[in-house]
C-alpha cells in the first residue's frame, strides 16, 4: 500500500423530525377529573400478564357540539407530553365546522408525512400507499396523534398508526362503530359539567362577580343546563358588558334562550350554529324527526310515543332514533326512554317552527296528544273501572297498560307528559282533548294527592268546557275544581264552585252531576271537620245514586254515611252502612272500594273498643292497598292500626307499624303527617307503661 491512510467517519442519516403540532392548552379548563382519569387509565392499561398491549391505544371522545371534547383532548395531551418524546401530531378533520367540507383522509396523511420530514414531491399518490408510508414513519416511536372533529371512520382509519407505541385521541360528535368494533377504541361519552364544575368555570372567568351574586350565578348555570359552550358564551357576554348585573343576564337568558347564545358574525361562538353543524349529514327524515322531538310534550319520550309522534313504523323510528343517538343529539335512558339537553331541544323546536310546514307539525302534535289521551284513558279505567267512561276517538292508537299495577306505573312515569300534552292540546284548540285529559288524570291525582296538578288541569278543562256543547263538562269541571281547592285549604272557593256545579246540574236536570257534587261536598266539609254537614251531603248523594241505579257510587255513598256516622258516635248506623258498602264493592270487584270500606270498619271497631276486630279489618285493608300500590292510604291505615295495637297494650307492634307509617310518609314527602307519627313514637318511648298516646 502506497500513500497516506485516510479515515472518514460515516455520514449521519437524517434526524427524524419531532413534530409539536398540538394547539395551545385551553386557557380556562375546569373539572372533568373523572374523564381525565379514564384517559390516564386507558393509557397505562396492560394485559392480564402485565405486558403492554400489542395494539395501538385509541380513545374516542364523543358528545354533542360545544360539550368540550377538543378541550378535554388538549388538556389531557398537554398534561401528558412527557409520555410522547417523539412528538405529537394534530389535525382538525372539520367533520363539523363552519366550512362544511370535511378534510379528506389523503390530505391529512400528506400533512402528517410532511411534518415527519418527508419530501412532499416524493409522496405517492394513492391513499393506501400514503397510509403505509405514514405507518412506517411512526413505527416504534412514542407519539400522540390527535384526530379532532372527525365525522366518519373513513376519515380516521387511514390515520391510525400500526405501532403500539403510539396513542391516538379521536374527537367527534358521532359514534364511530368501526373504531370500537375493529380497533378496540375506548369510547368516552362526554356529558354536561357537574354543578360544581359549572360554577368553577364561571367563577374562574368572572372572578368576584360570580362570587358576589351566587344566586344569579346559580340561575345562569341552570339556564345553561351546565353546557360548557353555553356557559363560556354567557361568561364572555358578562366580561364584555361589565356594567350589566348577572341577574339581568339571567333574566335575558330566561326570556330569549337561544337568541342570547347566538352570534351573527362568529359561528364558533354561537351555540345554534355549532349545533346546526351536526345536521349537515342528515337525511330529510332524520332532520324532521329531530325537529319533531323538540316539540314533543314532556321532559323525554318513550318508544311507543315516539312512533306516534314521528308517524313511522316501530322499525323505522328505531333506526332514526339510533342515528340521533349516535350523533350525540339524543340520550338513551333506561326503559327505552330518550331525552335531549334542554338547549338542544330548544334548537330542535326552533327548527320545527321555522323549517317544518304547519300541517306537518300539527299532524305530529295531534298524534302524540291522542296517544297520551287514550293510553291515560285506558289506565284510568283500570284504576277506577266503575267510573263513567269517556268515548275514545275512533281510530286512535294507544299503548294499553295490562293491569292495575301497570296502569299506575304508566301514569307515574308519564304524569309530566300528560300535563304537557294537555297544554299542547290547548294550544291547538282541541278543547275536548283538554277536558278529557283532566278527566283521565282524576283518579291518579286523587290517589297520589297531586292537588296542585289537579287544580291546574281542571282550570284548563273549565276553560275548554266553555267551548263544548255538553253542559255536563262545565259542571264536572267546577266540581273537580272545588275538590282541588278544598284539598288545598281554600274552603270558601271550594264551596262556591260546588254550589255553582249544583246549580248548573239542577238547571239541566242532571241528577248524576248533582249526586257527584254532593259527594264532593262531603269531602269539603270533612276537611273542615264538620262531620254533621258532611253527613247531610253524604245522605243526599246516597239518595240520588240509588235513584240512578249506580251501584258502585251507591257503595261509595254508603261508606261515606258510615264513616261520618262513626265520627258522630252512631256506631250501629255506621257499621250497617259500611257492611252494605263492602258487599256491593265485593260484588262488583272494586278492590280500592273494598280497601276503603275495610278501613272504615276498622275505625268503627276502634271507636267501639273492639280492637281485635279493628286490627283484622285494618290489616285486610292494608293488604289490598299494598297490592294496588296505594302507598298514601296504606300509610294512614298503618297509623290507625298502631292505635288499635296500643289499645291492647301491644307496644312493640305499635312501634313497628308506626315506624313503617313514618317511613312511608317520609317517602311521600308528607312532613306534617311524618312529624305527627314521630311525636307519637317519641311519646310511646317515654310513656313507660302508660298506654295513652
Amino acid at each position: 500500500m502506497h500513500g497516506d491512510l485516510h479515515v472518514y467517519a460515516a455520514q449521519p442519516g437524517p434526524v427524524p423530525a419531532v413534530p409539536r403540532q398540538l394547539p395551545a392548552s385551553p386557557a380556562v379548563f375546569t373539572g372533568r377529573m373523572s374523564e381525565l382519569a379514564a384517559l390516564d387509565h386507558a393509557l397505562i392499561a396492560t394485559t392480564p400478564g402485565g405486558r403492554e398491549s400489542a395494539a395501538v391505544l385509541i380513545s374516542a371522545i364523543g358528545g354533542v357540539g360545544g360539550i368540550g371534547k377538543t378541550w378535554l383532548a388538549l388538556a389531557w395531551a398537554h398534561r401528558n407530553l412527557h409520555r410522547f418524546p417523539h412528538g405529537q401530531l394534530f389535525v382538525d378533520l372539520q367533520g363539523f365546522s363552519p366550512s362544511g367540507r370535511p378534510v379528506e383522509a389523503a390530505d391529512a396523511v400528506r400533512g402528517f408525512l410532511h411534518s415527519l420530514g418527508a419530501d412532499p414531491d416524493g409522496l405517492p399518490s394513492g391513499l393506501d400507499a400514503l397510509s403505509a408510508l405514514y405507518r412506517s414513519s411512526v413505527a416504534g416511536r412514542r407519539m400522540l396523534i390527535v384526530l379532532d372533529n372527525a365525522a366518519t371512520a373513513e376519515q380516521v382509519v387511514p390515520l391510525l398508526p400500526g405501532s403500539p407505541t403510539c396513542t391516538v385521541l379521536v374527537t367527534g360528535r358521532t359514534t364511530l362503530p368501526t373504531l370500537i368494533d375493529r380497533y378496540g377504541a375506548h369510547h368516552l361519552q362526554l356529558d354536561v359539567l357537574t354543578h360544581d364544575e359549572a360554577r368553577e368555570l364561571l367563577t374562574t372567568r368572572l372572578d368576584q362577580r360570580a362570587e358576589a351574586d351566587p344566586e344569579a350565578t346559580g340561575e345562569l348555570i341552570g339556564l345553561c343546563g351546565r353546557h360548557p359552550l353555553a356557559l363560556a358564551i354567557i361568561a364572555r357576554q358578562a366580561i364584555t358588558r361589565p356594567r350589566v348585573p348577572l341577574a339581568e343576564l339571567a333574566v335575558e337568558l330566561g326570556d330569549l334562550a337561544l337568541e342570547v347564545l347566538d352570534h351573527d358574525t362568529d359561528p364558533a361562538g354561537s351555540l345554534p350554529a355549532v349545533l346546526s353543524w351536526s345536521l349537515r349529514h342528515f337525511t330529510g327524515r332524520q332532520r324532521r324527526a329531530f325537529a319533531l322531538l323538540g316539540i314533543a310534550p314532556g321532559p323525554d319520550i318513550g318508544l311507543p310515543a315516539a312512533y306516534r309522534l314521528l308517524g313511522l313504523s316501530p322499525a323505522d323510528a328505531r333506526r332514526v332514533l339510533r342515528v340521533l343517538e349516535d350523533s350525540s343529539l339524543l340520550d338513551r335512558r333506561p326503559d327505552g326512554r330518550y331525552s335531549m339537553h334542554d338547549l338542544v331541544r330548544a334548537y330542535a323546536a326552533s327548527i320545527a317552527h321555522h323549517s317544518l310546514p304547519e300541517p306537518v307539525r300539527r299532524a305530529a302534535s295531534d298524534r302524540i296528544v291522542d296517544f297520551y289521551l287514550h293510553t291515560a284513558h285506558t289506565a284510568e279505567r283500570l284504576l277506577n273501572p266503575h267510573r263513567e267512561p269517556i268515548r275514545p276517538v275512533p281510530g286512535s292508537r294507544s299503548r294499553p297498560p295490562t293491569g292495575h299495577a301497570d296502569a299506575l306505573d304508566w301514569l307515574e312515569v308519564h304524569h309530566p307528559h300528560l300535563l304537557a300534552a294537555q297544554r299542547t292540546a290547548a294550544s291547538l284548540g282541541r278543547h275536548e282533548a283538554v277536558w278529557r285529559l283532566a278527566w283521565a288524570l282524576s283518579t291518579f291525582h286523587q290517589r297520589r294527592e297531586h292537588h296542585h296538578d289537579a287544580l291546574a288541569v281542571w282550570q284548563g278543562a273549565a276553560e275548554a268546557a266553555s267551548h263544548l256543547p255538553d253542559p255536563a263538562a262545565g259542571t264536572i269541571a267546577r266540581e273537580r275544581l272545588g275538590r282541588a281547592h278544598a284539598e288545598l285549604g281554600r274552603h270558601e272557593e271550594a264551596v262556591r264552585l260546588l254550589h255553582q256545579a249544583l246549580d248548573l246540574a239542577g238547571r239541566h236536570d242532571d241528577r248524576t252531576q248533582q249526586a257527584h257534587a254532593h259527594r264532593v261536598l262531603t269531602r269539603v266539609w270533612e276537611i273542615r271537620n264538620d262531620h254533621q254537614r258532611a253527613l247531610v251531603h253524604a245522605r243526599e248523594a246516597l239518595r240520588l245514586f240509588r235513584d240512578l241505579a249506580e251501584p258502585a257510587w251507591v257503595a261509595n255513598a254508603l261508606n261515606s254515611v258510615g264513616w261520618f256516622s262513626a265520627h258522630l258516635g252512631d256506631h250501629g248506623t255506621a257499621r250497617d252502612h259500611c257492611r252494605q258498602a263492602l258487599e256491593v264493592y265485593r260484588h262488583h270487584s272494586s278492590a280500592s272500594g273494598v280497601a276503603d270500606t275495610l278501613h272504615s270498619l276498622g275505625y268503627i271497631d276502634f271507636l267501639s273498643g273492639n280492637h281485635h276486630d279493628a286490627i283484622s279489618h285494618y290489616r285486610q285493608a292494608l293488604a289490598v292497598y299494598r297490592d294496588l300500590g296505594y302507598s298514601i292510604p296504606a300509610a294512614g291505615t298503618l297509623h290507625d292500626l298502631g292505635h288499635s295495637h296500643l289499645g291492647l297494650g301491644q307496644r312493640d307492634e305499635t312501634r313497628a307499624v308506626w315506624n313503617e307509617a313514618l317511613e312511608l310518609y317520609r317517602q311521600q314527602g308528607h312532613r306534617t303527617a311524618a312529624d305527627r307519627v314521630r311525636r307519637q313514637l317519641d311519646k310511646l318511648l317515654s310513656a313507660g307503661h302508660d298506654a295513652t298516646i
